[in-house]
């Protein structure tokens, strides 16, 4: 089965059970600000799992573009990706477990759908807990699907329980899905730390809502979210081992492997592998293959995922989602100098990604000539920095005048010195190591336990970060966060106004201190600008216009002269937000009923975060 059959196969059951097809939204979240980018299919929909009325109705079906690096250490295994298609289904206040897990077992195996053997699924429930009880109705609902009670695990609510995204808000257990991968017959009892079972398919089922006080009560609204991941379920279905072996990477993986000259060695490796007669020497040889293999997949899936945010027309930067990027781009680098390309080549690699997905996802080819000459360009940075010297030896005897002002180093000051320049310059372990040891440094035990200690620290501040990072902003459909919601609307109509009509939109970020926004523009604004673009947006706040939705086609939206960044997440049938005569945008929402609530505006600080575009960032007062 090819991908695109997967995704349309999976359109044409959802729609016959009354789902209405939705497209792929941005990799960038327009409504939900605890993350950089779309991590699930459900993130766009955030509104509508809120209780906000999706145009489309309460049954929906889309396969998402996502990107996740909470996993990157594992990327070059068998199965996962930074980059990958999630297949989802929703339920807004409609069907809850009963459809959605029979549903769920139907596609799997039906004949008439993907025809998986049912001996080899197994499946995991909530098992319970302080909070919320053992979900019996979905572990009763796969016993009547004739899965054995051996193969039905009751994990914690670190395996089975979603959200909420912030401190409160929708939350609830699901139940995940697995299909046996190893060569034997499947065990009659399921293990969920085999690896071999790999995980294809997630039910959601949010509801609860978790309360400031730390309680979950009972969802009025109760929907279901689901996510397949479209790479896994295509290497199960064509019985190939790994995620890299589908159609989604061949041609990619062998563009690099012509680019590192290893596309003969492979073969011997293979014939070597195959042929069962494994001596010392060979184990080592095969050793080494495998890790360039790694090395192989962990390229083709870096660049995957910097050409789709590319195409986003993010550029690389120290920043947020930039400097997503930005390693992403570096690492692909390094790791194929290791596999002995020497030339600029990523650019190279995003050539057959371009050609597998531009009738998918026709951003890439539109924005095919921006997409390469950002990665020539950062390939070409990433390059200086690991050319430049860094430090300066002194002319007196073996004494450093190093990074850290020291002239005794310590291995603490070494240890600091390669953190600084791993995490501030992008340099390479290996290329720094190199060069201390020009300098007559020892890179010993001791610095590199100091180091890898201050790595962790640094890794898991940024997560927590990253997981924490607006927890009070939309997701959790604050009053406030409303309020700079609507507010954006005027932001950006003011902005066109002072500034010229061509400006829009590039992105925005909301909390509960303040909102972000982005915008296309080639200057900087000057002080009367800014000030004149806070005035027209107090102006239209103290004007108390009414905030009017109407829900029509999106041909409609356009013509009646609505504008939005991100319309086609939508379908069909959009929401158009009026704000008196003033605005007109096509939203999800939420927002306030009237200019009036919003309070005093006033922009706090204007910046370059790309070339051709600028940010704000405003509050209301």
């Amino acid at each position: 089965m090819t991908a695109q059959e997967l995704r349309k196969k999976y359109f044409d059951f959802f729609t016959v059970k009354g789902h209405k097809i939705i497209p792929s939204a941005s990799l960038i979240p327009e409504n939900d600000p605890t993350v950089l980018f779309t991590t699930a299919g459900m993130h766009p929909l955030i509104p509508f799992l809120l209780g906000e009325k999706h145009p489309a109705g309460k049954r929906l079906v889309s396969v998402q573009k996502c990107l996740r690096t909470a996993d990157i250490e594992e990327v070059g295994d068998d199965t996962h990706l930074t980059f990958f298609e999630m297949l989802g289904n929703w339920s807004l206040g409609d069907y809850f477990k009963k459809e959605a897990i029979e549903w769920s077992f139907e596609f799997l195996t039906s004949k008439k759908w993907l025809n998986l053997e049912k001996e080899k699924i197994a499946v995991s429930v909530f098992a319970g807990d302080k909070d919320a009880p053992f979900d019996e109705e979905a572990y009763n609902l796969w016993k009547n699907l004739v899965i054995s009670e051996k193969r039905i695990a009751k994990l914690s609510k670190k395996n089975n329980w979603w959200g909420p995204a912030g401190e409160t808000g929708p939350c609830g257990p699901d139940s995940e899905m697995f299909y046996w991968t190893g060569q034997t017959e499947a065990p009659e009892a399921f293990d969920p730390e085999d690896s071999q079972w790999v995980e294809i398919w997630n039910d959601v089922f949010m509801q609860y809502n978790k309360t400031k006080e730390g309680k979950y009560e009972v969802l009025k609204q109760q929907n279901v979210d689901t996510g397949m991941g479209l790479e896994r379920t295509l290497a199960i279905l064509n019985n190939e081992p790994s995620v890299y072996e589908t159609e989604l990477f061949k041609d990619i993986v062998l563009v690099i492997k012509k680019l590192a000259s290893l596309v003969d060695v492979e073969s011997s490796f293979d014939r070597l592998y195959n042929a069962g007669n494994i001596v010392n020497q060979e184990v080592d040889v095969l050793k080494e293959r495998a890790e360039k293999m790694r090395l192989i997949r962990i390229v083709a899936d870096h660049i995957k995922a910097a050409v789709f945010i590319l195409a986003e027309g993010l550029e690389p930067s120290n920043t947020e989602r930039g400097y997503v990027l930005r390693k992403l781009i570096r690492l692909a680098v390094d790791f194929g100098k290791a596999l002995g390309i020497s030339r600029s080549f990523t650019f190279q690699v995003a050539q057959p990604i371009i050609r597998i997905y531009k009738d998918v996802y026709p951003e890439l080819l539109k924005n095919k000539d921006f997409i390469e000459e950002q990665l020539v360009k950062e390939e070409a940075r990433h390059e200086e920095i690991i050319s430049s010297t860094a430090y300066e030896v002194s002319g007196t005897g073996t004494t450093v005048a190093f990074l850290s002002g020291g002239i005794e180093v310590s291995p603490t000051q070494i240890a600091d010195d390669i953190f600084k320049l791993r995490t501030e310059q992008g340099k390479p372990l290996r290329n720094i190591k190199e060069e201390f040891e020009k300098l007559g440094i020892k890179i010993n035990n001791e610095v590199i336990n100091i180091y890898e200690k201050k790595m962790r620290e640094h890794q898991e501040l940024s997560r927590t970060a990253s997981a924490g990072m607006f927890k009070a902003g939309l997701a959790d459909h604050s009053e406030i966060a409303i309020k700079y919601h609507t507010a954006t609307h005027l932001l950006q109509q003011a902005l066109r106004d002072v500034l010229g009509q061509e400006v829009a939109q590039k992105g925005s970020n909301i909390n509960a201190e303040r909102l972000r926004f982005d915008f296309s523009y080639g200057q900087k604004m000057t002080p009367e600008q800014i000030k004149k673009v806070e005035d027209v947006v107090n102006e239209k706040i103290n004007e108390a216009l009414p905030v009017i939705m109407k829900e029509m086609s999106l041909t409609e939206a356009k013509k009646s002269g609505a504008i939005g960044l991100f319309a086609e997440k939508y379908g069909d049938r959009v929401k158009v937000y009026s704000i008196g005569d003033y605005s007109k945008e096509i939203c999800g929402g939420p927002h306030v009923q009237n200019t009036k609530d919003l309070g005093h505006f006033k922009i706090i600080k204007e910046e370059a975060i790309s070339q051709g575009v600028r940010r704000l960032k405003a509050v209301l007062e």
